[in-house]
Order: structure tokens, then sequence, then C-alpha cells
């Protein structure tokens, strides 16, 4: 009461606050500890004037001017919650509260110009400004430059094949063939062996995986599901042709942006490479549908931004960001140019997708053919001939043409727990399947278990086979599922099954019965389970399609329709497979607010799509359409001015060729990533890369060629040091004591190969590299998807012999033998693969059954090649894995073991080699 009482009469008091005399020394002694320069605890800052009125992120603004008694200022610093009362150390006198209070009713006079803090301004960093295109120079030159002023010296040039292998290890991930090592040390001609390295095809791939990694790309759908994103593969083929076909950047960032209008429909598929929670995954209520629909924009902003302007953009969903010049605002305002954008497969619109539509569309009417003169051969419900015994792949009920509007299909009994269907189907008499949800029929059910992303009601008529996609009852050994057509049919059959694919034989129901109702609401039952065989509980055996029943006349004619349907089925499958790509749908965009903390249910005001304002003044009205507000984005990004765009992207480039970028945190570009270690350099490769018309190529040929990527990995290599006269405090230490981590190049960075690079070097050595490009992935594991129990598949192939970019890539299942490798798994963006050291790899590479198998190829190719002299066969080993010929001593070594164990010994110790295991 007695702080009430004061709120009210403090602006009687006499004489005025003065904010400096009275106001700042009570600041200055119980707040700037956690409010000032150093520290800004909830958002909040005091000593600066502009910061402490727009206050803290959770109740802004904390300071009401003339009204003290609504300021949060004067509520933390009264209030009797000891977790909410401040300062926590101790309360304010009663004299002080009084004074802070007389200030704010009195209209809370801040002067200008008293401040004694300084505001940083944020936008004044390096990588904001523009780019600096006029200096002149080259690599070496920078490079060299750095180096005097710090004492050092270059490493002198690498042999030529420490280059080769350095070379195509980089460009393709391959190691050179002997051919090529004998041709190199012959022409020396570098330039000659860049352009054979960029017009190989094994180059996309190697660049592919590089980018995949920064935008997480992967073949399911994360979370805990997980289930398979079976269309995914189109842009990981995408990203593989855009780099083979040395795709300007500016139009590569366009083509992911805003493919769609550019005739390159896989390439939207970055916009949703991220994780995201599926339908059945999100909450019915409309709360978890706001905030599941809020994450998923979320993470294409982040990709957006992390991706291709090296910012942390998703910092600001819930407060403006504490480093960078990205306010909310600026973030819900990138958010409104993706705000039309949803997870999921659309119509691939290329030559060969419409080619696979119009396959399919010629097979399908001879499939409905097929199965009416399938239909004559099983035998009526209810027509006193008894039918063949229920099954779990398929069954099918046929009985006169009859007219409905609706279907009901009633579970009495299962041979055990609750029912499973995979697919209903109802067939009028035209053969067409018209229980389909694309036909526009309802659907609905007694109850239904709906576990998230499998046995949802909305998979009983989704087109789709299989337990992943079936519907499951809620009860034991019960329920029912109704179908109504969007108009009444004439129908005369109905197909079910509780596994299509053969996998499952529980749940099934064994009694049954199936209800026509027509338009005037009558139901009358058409078939049901009495007339067919006993089941036989005890029998496990799947039965496919059967011909029991059947006249050996009869049987003749029914079996190449059988076979034929089964045929028409696969290539049907194949083909729609072809037609769909994981690459967002498009619709008319959200309404976007900025959002109080973040939280979907505190909304304030809406927000139109704009640019980040410290990098551009681009606005959009909020009648955009949505595609145009996607286009804007890419042509905002890809321009020339804007100072991230190339400067991330030559940067990620000049990490993939020596570990490590001149700006360390390529994903970040803002306070909080590292400043480049060569700023000038970074900026002429920039200024460069955009003169070259954003060739990708171009600037892997100014790399590979220059002296700083010759250069010797060896440390003992550079001996310039030692007889170098300086005044430098530096002058008397070693290369490896002034610049450790070789960021100013002094030598190449030597760096062991990554996951991918190992298993297909091990392939490509032993002759069992299956060079096939593009197409959907090979299968790692047994399964393409789902909660866990991923079994390895140790049976080698050709198909999954394929370059490992090719594998379905199972997001947050590491790879068995090769995860351990530091491969990511997808679960985030890596921007940069951390190398570690740790005893599963030595044993996965040396025991696993992968390289057992490749050891035997490489074994078997040694002795095809050379023979069956030792000294020859190890010789020819040396020259397919290390691309050289051994040593005396190393031969005289390896012949007794060769001779005692085999020559598959000596392959899978070179397998086990640093020589063999590292970029020198």
């Amino acid at each position: 009461m007695r702080f009430l009482c004061l709120l009210l009469t403090t602006s009687a008091l006499a004489a005025p606050i003065d904010f400096v005399r009275d106001v700042r020394p009570i600041f200055q002694k119980h707040c700037y500890e956690c409010h000032g320069e150093k520290k800004q605890k909830s958002g909040l800052r005091l000593d600066i004037k502009s910061l402490a009125f727009k206050g803290g992120d959770n109740h802004a603004p904390d300071i009401i001017a003339k009204n003290a008694k609504d300021s949060p200022l004067i509520h933390f610093l009264t209030t009797d919650d000891e977790d909410e009362l401040m300062p926590p150390k101790g309360k304010l006198s009663s004299t002080e509260i009084e004074t802070l209070t007389a200030w704010i009713n009195e209209g809370a006079v801040w002067p200008d110009g008293v401040d004694l803090a300084k505001l940083e301004d944020r936008r004044d960093h390096w990588s904001f400004k523009p780019l600096n295109k006029s200096t002149i120079g080259s690599i070496d030159g920078f490079i060299e430059a750095k180096l005097k002023e710090n004492s050092l010296a270059k490493s002198p040039e690498a042999d030529p094949i420490s280059w080769l292998r350095r070379v195509t290890f980089d460009l393709t991930g391959l190691p050179p063939t002997p051919e090529e090592a004998a041709e190199f040390l012959k022409s020396k001609d570098h330039a000659a062996v860049v352009e054979r390295l960029l017009a190989s095809p094994r180059y996309g791939e190697r660049w592919a995986q590089h980018w995949l990694d920064v935008v997480r790309y992967a073949d399911t759908h994360g979370f805990e599901v997980n289930t398979e994103r079976p269309n995914a593969w189109p842009y990981r083929d995408y990203v593989i042709r855009a780099f083979n076909n040395d795709t300007p950047y500016d139009r590569f960032i366009k083509e992911q942006l805003v493919g769609d209008a550019m005739g390159q429909d896989a390439a939207t598929g970055f916009l949703v490479t991220a994780s995201v929670l599926l339908p059945g995954q999100i909450g019915k209520d409309d709360q978890s549908k706001r905030l599941a629909r809020q994450d998923s924009i979320d993470e294409i902003v982040v990709n957006i931004g992390q991706t291709f302007l090296g910012l942390s953009i998703g910092c600001a969903r819930c407060h403006d960001h504490k480093f960078d010049p990205i306010t909310a605002k600026d973030y819900y305002a990138m958010q409104a140019f993706v705000a039309g954008v949803e997870y999921g497969d659309r119509d691939l619109r290329t030559p060969e997708a419409e080619a696979a539509r119009a396959q399919a569309a010629l097979l399908k009417p001879r499939l409905a053919e097929i199965d009416k003169e399938l239909a004559r051969f099983v035998p009526l419900a209810k027509s006193g001939t008894e039918r063949p015994m229920i099954n779990a792949r398929e069954n099918a009920d046929r009985f006169a043409p009859t007219k409905a509007k609706r279907v009901r299909f009633t579970i009495k009994s299962t041979n055990n727990l609750e029912p499973c269907i995979d697919e209903l189907e109802v067939f009028n008499t035209s053969g067409e399947n018209v229980a389909l949800a694309t036909a526009g029929t309802l659907r609905k059910s007694g109850g239904d278990i709906g576990v998230a992303e499998r046995h949802e009601l909305r998979f009983i008529n989704d087109g789709r086979y299989g337990n992943g996609r079936s519907w499951m009852a809620s009860d034991k050994g019960k329920g029912w599922i109704e179908l109504e057509f969007k108009q009444e049919q004439t129908i005369e059959r109905v197909v079910w099954g509780r596994d299509r694919e053969g996998k499952f034989t529980d749940r099934l129901a064994i009694d049954y019965q199936i209800e026509i109702g027509d338009s005037a609401g009558q139901w009358h039952t058409v078939a049901d389970a009495s007339d067919r065989q006993k089941f036989d509980p005890k029998s496990k055996k799947l039965v496919k399609p059967n011909l029991s029943g059947l006249s050996p006349d009869e049987t003749k004619r029914a079996k190449p329709l059988i076979q034929e349907k089964a045929d028409i089925e696969a290539k049907i499958k194949a083909a729609e497979n072809a037609q769909k790509v994981f690459a967002g749908t498009f619709r008319t965009p959200d309404d976007i607010h900025l959002l109080n903390r973040g939280d979907p249910e505190q909304p304030k005001e809406p927000v139109t799509p704009a640019v980040l304002t410290a990098l551009g003044d681009l606005k959009l009205t909020k009648e955009t359409p949505e595609q145009q507000r996607r286009q804007a984005l890419a042509e905002w990004i890809a321009n020339p001015q804007n100072p991230l765009t190339a400067r991330v992207m030559v940067n990620r480039i000049w990490q993939g060729h020596f570990g490590t970028g001149l700006v360390p945190t390529p994903s970040d570009f803002g306070h909080l990533g590292m400043k480049p270690s060569h700023p000038e350099l970074l900026d002429w490769l920039a200024a460069e890369f955009i003169r070259s018309g954003w060739s990708v190529k171009h600037m892997h040929r100014l790399i590979v060629l220059s002296k700083t990527y010759r250069q010797s990995s060896s440390t003992g290599d550079n001996e310039a040091k030692k007889d170098q006269k300086s005044d430098s405090p530096f002058s008397s230490l070693s290369p490896v004591q002034i610049d450790s981590d070789v960021r100013y190049l002094w030598r190449f960075p030597s760096h062991r190969l990554e996951a991918e690079s190992i298993r297909d070097s091990m392939l490509a050595v032993s002759g069992q590299l299956n060079v096939k490009m593009h197409g959907r992935g090979f299968n790692l594991f047994d399964q393409r998807g789902g909660l866990s129990g991923f079994d390895p598949i140790e049976t080698f192939t050709p198909d999954n012999q394929r370059r490992m970019i090719y594998a379905h890539k199972v997001r947050r299942e590491p790879e068995t033998v090769f995860g351990a490798f530091d491969c990511p798994d997808a679960g985030q963006s890596t921007a940069i693969r951390r190398a570690s050291t740790t005893p599963i790899q030595a044993l996965n590479l040396f025991n696993s059954l992968f390289t057992l198998a490749q050891a035997d190829a490489f074994a078997a190719r040694v002795k095809k090649e050379a023979g069956e002299d030792s000294a020859k066969q190890i010789t020819r080993a040396y020259q397919l894995a290390l691309s050289r010929a051994p040593t005396h001593k190393e031969l005289a070594e390896t012949q007794p073991v060769v001779r005692q164990h085999g020559i598959a010994t000596l392959c899978r110790a070179l397998f086990n080699s640093n020589e063999f295991l590292f970029v020198p």
C-alpha cells in the first residue's frame, strides 16, 4: 500500500528529477552489472537511452513515461514475488525507488548525448560492407604478403604425384588411375589435368556432396517417426548436374528458390530439405498446427540464411539477434517470402516425367481390362460356391453389379490384435477404383489407433499399399470403415488386404461383412466371410492371388493374366515414382505477424515480405503473389551488389580445397563468426567470381593451379624459416610455432579423406565401383525409414556399389562402417566436417565385411592384371592404391607377407594406410 500511495503522489514533489544527477547513479550501482554493456539479461539494457526505452525481450517497454504504475521497471523493483524482485542480490532503498518512480511520472526525461557508453553499430562489420572490387592481385600474391607479415615463407612445391592425387581427390573424390599418373609424369601438364577432372561426371558427384552437407539433404523426414521421403532424390540429382554443367552460381541460387518458374522443378527441393513434422505427427488442435507451421517455415528461413548469406537469421525468431543487426521483424519479413511453401511432393515437368506419365496412361486401361477379365474367375459372393481362404496379401469379393452411394466394411474378428487394412478398393463395372480419395470419396471409421504417419484413416484409400500406409482400428478384434462416393456408382467388386507388400500377416480380418448403401440410405449385405474356406490360424505362409477352385481351362486362361497384371503394376509404379519430386508445393501465402517471443499464440503487427534492413530496402506488399515473392528474394540474394553472397560461396570453395575457409566459420559471417585470415584475398576472389559470370569451375582453376595449392604438405620441407633474418618477435620461432593451424598457408594442410571418398576410393581401386549416375538411392539398411532397428545390408551388388552420394540417406542414422568417419547424418547443416580419430574407425576399416569384400576384389584384380608373380602383384597393388610403385624396402618387407598370407592381406593393409586415407 505504501508504494501505491507513492506512485500517486510522487509527481507532487517540489524539485524535478535530473537523470544524470539522480537516476543514472542508481542504474550504475544496481543495474549495469546485468543490464549494461557486457550483459543484457532478458534483452534489457539500461546504459543506452534508445535501448532502455525499447525495453527487454519479454515485457517491453519497461519504462512508460508518465505512468510509473504500469511500468514493468517499477514492478520488478517493488514486487513481493522473490523470483521477480530486482536486483536479485538486494532490494533498492525506498528513497531510490521514490526517485525512479518520480522520474518516470515526470515524463522519464533522459537528455540526448549524456550516455557514458557508445552504442555499437552492428552494421559496421566487415562482411556487411561492399566488396572491394578495385584490388589488383593474385592468390599467390595475397598469400605471400601475409606470410611475410608473419615471418613465414612458402614450402617447396609438392612432388608431381602428391599434387595429382591431391587435385584428383579434391575435384572428383577418387584417386587417379595408374594410367593417369603415368601420363602426368610424362606431360607435367597441370592445366590439362584440371580440365580433364572438371569435365568428368565424377566432379559433380564430389562437389554436390559438399552442398548437400550444408543444406542437410536426406531421404527421410526426420523426427521420431522418420518415414521415407521417396521422391527427394531428384533434388540430389539436380545439384550434381548443376555442378557438372557449371551452372552460374547466381542462377543456381535462383533455381533453388524459384525453379518452378525456371523449368527446374527439382531445384526447389532446397526449400524443403529439413526435417518436418507430417500431418499425423501434429496434434489435431489449432494451436499445435500453428506451432508446427511456424517450425516448418523457420527451417526454410534458416536454410536460406546460413546457406546463401552465411547468417544465423533464425536467432531472431524469439527476439532481436543478440549480435548481428537482424531484428525479429526482419526475421518475420523473411518468413513472408516463403509463407506459401508447403513440404510435399509435386509433379515433375520434365521430358522424362512427361514420358513416364504417358506410359502410365497407356498401361492403365490394359490393367483395368485384366481386372475385369480376372474378375470372371472369382466366384460371386453368396452364390453357394466356396471361395478361397482369406489371405493377408489380397482378397477380392465379387458380387452382381449394384448401384451404391456408400460401402461399409465391418470387421467382426481378426487372427489377433486390432484389425489393419492397407487399402480398401471398390471397382465399378468399368474396372475403375472409385474408392480413391483423389476421386472425391470420403471416409470414416468406428475408431482409429492413428499412429503418426502409419495406420492413419487417410491411408485407407490413398492408392498406396503396405503396412506403412495402412489403417488400424482402435478396438481389438473389430472395427468398421465406411466410404462415401462423390456420386452414385454401379459397383461389382471390393478388394482389400492386410499388407499387399507381403511382409505382415497379423491383424488380419477373418470374419467380416460388406454392406452397400444406396442413395435412399438403405443398406444390404453383398459379401461376407461365411462362404470362404476356413481360415487356418496356424498358417504363416503368405498366399499370393491364387487359382484354387478353377477348372484346368480357367486356370490356363487366368495364369497369364495374373502375371501380366503383376508386370503392368510394377511398370506403373516405376513410372509414377519417376513423375514426382519432393520439392515443395505452393499456395496462397499465410498472413505473417511479428510474434512475441516467437509464440504463434501471441501475434503482434502484420509483416510483409522485406529483406534484412541492414543489407537492403526491398519490400513487397501483402498482395504480392506467392511465386513473385520467392522470385524477388532470389534476385536480391543473387545480386552482385549483395555483400555476402559471393563471399560466402568462394569461401566454401576455398574450404573444399584447403580444409578450412578463409573465414573458418563458413555459415556464420556475422559478429559471432571468425574474421577472414586474408580479407583482401577473400574480396578479390569474390569479385573475380562475379566477373567470371559466377563460374564455380573458374574458381577451381584459379585455386588448384596456384603455387599456394601446389606446395608440399610436409612440415619438414619448410626450411626457409631457419635462415631468415628478421627483427620480428617471431624470428626465433618455427613455422609450426607461429601458425600451427596453417591458416596462413605456409604449407599445404593435409587432411583425411571424407567418409564417402574413402568408401568410393576402395571401390574404385578394387575395380568394383559402379559409375551409374542418378536415380533412386540404393539401400544401406534393410528399411528405408522408420523409428529404429536399421540393420545394415552386407550383401554387395552392383547397385549398392555405386558412389555413396547415391545411397538412400536415412536421417540421423549413420552408415554402419563409414558413419564413424564423421559422415553427417543430416540432422542439421554441416558446413564443416570435423575430423575425429577413434578406435571404431580403425576397427571398421580393418574388420568390416565391406573391407574384406573389397580387399578380395582388389586382390582378384591385381592377380588378373599382374599375373602370379608376387613382386608384380605388389607393384600393381601399390600403383592402384597409392599411384606409385613400392620402394625396395617396401617390396622386401611385403613379399614374405604376400607369399604366406596372400595378396588380399596386403590389399587390406593398403586400404588402412595413411597414404591411402589422406589427401597429400
